[in-house]
């Protein structure tokens, strides 16, 4: 039995509507499971998000104060007005600027651009870089994927005589800032066709304005800042990442080249994951560090030689960010490792002065992820006496409204369900981890607190082809609100199975049902190799990839994660050195077990758990899930009444047998008869003395000596007294066989080969038929 850490939730789409998708679009299974898994059950549907065009662009005029805001630009461009691009420091807001940069200088445009530092500035729009911008001489301010709250910079702005357009899509408040014109999807609220532009997107679409085109030449940038900031890839952001993927794969753009080297992308295999995974971390990674502007003059820049530099040195802030991150989560972890308050509340609410606040937010996932609880990060300022930090929550807990039940002492935090960013005195974080643990109590039940996995697409073996996964790239770009599949190939069997790479870390298998087989491959999963077995029926989950080697393309499944319910046998029968097989027991679940007491004091010392000795059936209680059998029982029954009493879910079969009765065999009668005769010729045999030299004479074991000597004790036909053996001449005949000690050893020959030189499937098989009263499905 392996049990995935994660509770598996398996959608199963309805047979006939996949059926009926595949014939009307004339596509495979799997992309018409995906289709219908994504809520596009019916041809018209699906057929708008397969076949988009450039009609999937709304009109930009159509966003409130476009009019305005051309009309104030051109007007600023036609008087050779100063002009400030003010953005955000993420991969949105350096995409953004990057995105009005461009088409300001295309046009003419006096232009610079400023973004705000989030160490000494913050976020959004800041008095002093606006009272700057004045004295440089700026007459109109373009903040883009900021300013829906900067009201009292914007106001200072204003006060000094500089206009000011907002372009934004973050949440706005209850009071709007006073700029000449605000542009954002959903202000006011509805009256744009789309409202889940990213702010790169509602740039795109200030840009397409003043061009009187799309500008087909920003997509790129567009795409990118689409992806990074998580807004969904439905409607107008499908389309522009779809545009955006495909000018990226063919761009001659210095930095797109640059970029792809430095992250070992190849520039024709760009997609949605590399720029999730690879682009966009490292544009992110500069502004969390210090300065955001080198990640927008890497964009802009012209040479080779200049955008080498730029995403070399964005490269090397990303190494650093990482450091940190690893850093801070290892201490964060360490805390609640060893301080009981912390680790027993089911929020986790970690402080400590010096962390970095710009990369926070990403140890708070990585603690979500590791014990599925909501986890708050803070940097501690001791000279300001403030508690900063960023939240992550699990479904069930709406991090912002448990958040807004503190107001009295949160002063500054906002957010949505799933994440939250907080600023408060440092003396209240005991009170708001205390608070938001009772909080929690309330409304996070067992099941809440068990992860998920969700699992939208099960697959057979046979419909994964590499024209099928071809297809499925087709129904991309995958992210937010279009997520990508998690396919599941249930009830197959390991067909073969080795460890790769230098450190064996990695896992390579060809995984089986009755349709063929396919490749499959578990990076940093080779621990599995010591969990798998051979004739198990396992379930993966995973990705489906396409592996090409040598031209040849063959279809492969990425696991993430694998579960079966079946019972396990592990063979290490004969694996006598411990060393070699004891670290791949699960050994907090496990109890070894002896049947003899040769073998306790053979394995003496050599475990961390002690040894459980069964010589009788009520030592059989109590006992782990997985059984490590040291030895064989004397007899089957012991056996069987063990594991029928304990139904385990594993069991390691190691049989430690240092004199096999099976190989020593059972001696004949003529090997009796010679032996009785041998010792009536000489009374008071001193046997433990010439037992080595009788053994050579006759030819067998001297284990089988001692049993044949035991036979005839037990018949009474010879006495020992002091260690010397003397026949009894009157004693009358009995048959060999109705010696206790002789059916005893027929019983252990007969258990050894069934059990200790038994294929291992012979073995799994006599278990089986032992385990068939039980339900392990």
């Amino acid at each position: 039995m392996i049990q995935s850490t994660k509770k598996w939730v398996v959608e199963q789409p309805n047979e006939d509507a996949i059926k009926q998708l595949q014939s009307e679009l004339n596509i495979s299974t799997l992309a018409a499971k995906i289709l219908i898994a994504r809520g596009y059950s019916s041809a018209e549907k699906a057929k708008r998000i397969i076949k988009m065009d450039e009609s999937n662009l709304h009109d930009p005029y159509l966003l409130s104060g476009m009019t305005e805001a051309v009309e104030r630009i051109e007007k600023a461009l036609n008087n050779g007005e100063k002009i400030l691009i003010y953005g955000d420091y993420d991969a949105d807001g350096i995409t953004s600027t990057t995105v009005m940069m461009n088409v300001l200088l295309d046009l003419g445009a006096d232009v610079n651009f400023c973004t705000p530092n989030r160490f000494t500035h913050g976020y959004g729009p800041h008095e002093e870089l606006f009272r700057k911008a004045h004295k440089d001489g700026v007459q109109l301010i373009i903040t883009v994927d900021n300013g829906i709250s900067g009201i009292e910079p914007i106001r200072v702005a204003k006060d000094l005589g500089m206009d000011v357009i907002v372009t934004d899509h973050h949440e706005a408040g209850d009071v709007l800032p006073p700029a000449d014109v605000i542009i954002h999807p959903r202000v006011p609220e509805g009256h744009y066709p789309f409202g889940e532009l990213a702010g790169v997107g509602v740039a795109f679409k200030l840009a397409h304005a003043l061009y009187g085109e799309v500008p087909e030449h920003l997509y790129e940038f567009a795409a990118i800042g689409t992806v990074a900031d998580l807004v969904p890839l439905e409607g107008e952001n499908r389309y522009i990442v779809q545009q955006g993927i495909k000018q990226l794969k063919t761009s001659n753009n210095p930095w797109v080249r640059a970029l792809c080297e430095i992250t070992s992308v190849k520039q024709h295999e760009i997609d949605e994951d590399a720029i999730g995974f690879y682009f966009a971390p490292r544009l992110n990674a500069i502004g969390r560090l210090g300065d955001a502007g080198p990640g927008v003059a890497f964009l802009m820049s012209e040479s080779d030689l200049d955008a080498a530099n730029g995403a070399k040195r964005l490269n090397q802030k990303n190494v650093e960010r990482k450091e940190i991150v690893n850093t801070i989560t290892e201490q964060a972890i360490e805390m609640i490792e060893n301080d009981p308050t912390i680790s027993n509340s089911l929020v986790l609410v970690i402080a400590k002065e010096g962390w970095n606040p710009g990369v926070i937010g990403i140890v708070a996932s990585r603690l979500v992820e590791k014990y599925y609880r909501p986890a708050i990060v803070l940097s501690l300022d001791p000279e300001k006496g403030t508690a900063k930090g960023s939240g992550r929550s699990i479904e069930g807990f709406h991090l912002y409204q448990e958040l807004a039940k503190n107001r009295e002492l949160l002063p500054h935090f906002g957010g949505h369900p799933m994440a939250a960013g907080m600023t408060f005195g440092m003396e209240h974080v005991d009170e708001i981890r205390s608070r938001l643990h009772h909080q929690a109590l309330e409304c996070l039940t067992d099941e809440m607190l068990t992860p998920k996995l969700s699992i939208d697409v099960p697959v057979d073996v046979s419909e994964v082809t590499v024209e099928a996964i071809e297809e499925i790239k087709q129904l991309g770009p995958f992210g937010t609100g279009f997520a990508k599949p998690v396919y599941a190939l249930q009830n197959v069997q390991v067909r073969s199975m080795r460890k790769i790479g230098a450190g064996e870390n990695h896992l390579k298998l060809e995984l089986e049902d009755s349709h063929g087989f396919i490749d499959a491959i578990g990076f940093g999963k080779g621990n599995l190799y010591d969990e798998i077995t051979y004739g198990v029926k396992l379930s993966f989950v995973g990705d489906l990839q396409i592996n090409e080697w040598q031209g040849k393309k063959k279809p492969q499944l990425m696991i993430t994660d694998v579960q079966t319910n079946e019972w396990q046998l592990y063979d290490y029968r004969g694996k006598n050195q411990v060393h070699k097989w004891i670290h791949t027991l699960p050994k907090e679940e496990s109890d070894f077990i002896a049947f003899r007491h040769s073998t306790v004091q053979a394995f003496d010392g050599q475990f961390t758990n002690p040894i459980r000795l069964i010589t009788k059936e009520d030592e059989m209680k109590n006992l782990s899930p997985n059984l490590v059998l040291l030895d064989l029982p004397k007899s089957a029954q012991t056996l069987e009444k063990l594991i029928q009493q304990e139904r385990p879910n594993r069991i390691y079969a190691v049989f430690y047998t240092p004199e096999s009765k099976y190989f020593n065999g059972m001696p004949t009668r003529e090997h009796f008869g010679w032996y009785y005769s041998f010792l009536k010729k000489r009374p008071n045999f001193n046997l433990q003395l010439h037992l080595e030299k009788l053994a050579q004479h006759i030819g067998l074991n001297v284990e089988v000596i001692k049993f044949m000597t035991n036979v005839f004790f037990e018949l009474g036909f010879v006495t020992i007294e002091n260690g010397l053996t003397t026949v009894n001449s009157n004693v009358p005949k009995r048959l060999l066989s109705e010696a206790k000690v002789y059916k005893q050893r027929i019983e252990e020959i007969d258990l050894e080969q069934q059990l200790l030189y038994a294929p291992y499937l012979e073995l799994k098989q006599w278990f089986n038929e032992r385990m068939r009263e039980f339900n392990y499905s």
